[in-house]
C-alpha cells in the first residue's frame, strides 16, 4: 500500500496525549520478539495458528494470544476457513517501519564497531614494553 492511499497523517509532534498513548500501544505490540517472528512469517504467506506455532516453537495457545494482540492493533487479519483460522498481514506498511528500525540499528552497530576499532591496537604494531 503506498503512502498516497492512506489518509493524511498528522505529525507525531502535533498529536494530543490520547493519540500518543495509541502510538505507544502500537509500538508495544511490536516490542516482543515472538510477535516480530510472527510478522516475518506472515510476510512470506498467510498461515494458520498451528503452522505459526510449529515454526515459532511455541504452543498454539501462546501464538493465539500474540495474534489477538496483533489483530487488535490492526497489524494482522483473521479469516475463518472451515475449522481453521488463517492469519495474514492487514497492514503491510508495518514492514517499512520494521525495516527502517532494523536499518537504524545496523547503522548504530556499525558506528559503535568503528568507535571500538579506534581503540584496538593492530597486531602488527604492538606497543613496546618499557
Amino acid at each position: 500500500m503506498s503512502t498516497s492511499q492512506h489518509p493524511a497523517c498528522p505529525s507525531m509532534e502535533d498529536l494530543p496525549d490520547e493519540a500518543l498513548a495509541q502510538v505507544a500501544a502500537y509500538f508495544q505490540a511490536l516490542a516482543e520478539p515472538t510477535r516480530l517472528q510472527i510478522l516475518n512469517l506472515l510476510r512470506q504467506q498467510e498461515r494458520s495458528v498451528g503452522e505459526l506455532a510449529q515454526r515459532c516453537g511455541y504452543s498454539s495457545a501462546n501464538i493465539s494470544r500474540h495474534l489477538a494482540l496483533l489483530t487488535q492493533h490492526g497489524l494482522v487479519a483473521r479469516e475463518s476457513r472451515g475449522t481453521s483460522a488463517i492469519y495474514s498481514i492487514a497492514d503491510p506498511s508495518v514492514y517499512a517501519l520494521c525495516d527502517l528500525v532494523c536499518g537504524s540499528i545496523a547503522r548504530q552497530f556499525e558506528r559503535s564497531a568503528q568507535g571500538r576499532a579506534a581503540f584496538v591496537t593492530p597486531a602488527t604494531k604492538r606497543p613496546r614494553a618499557r
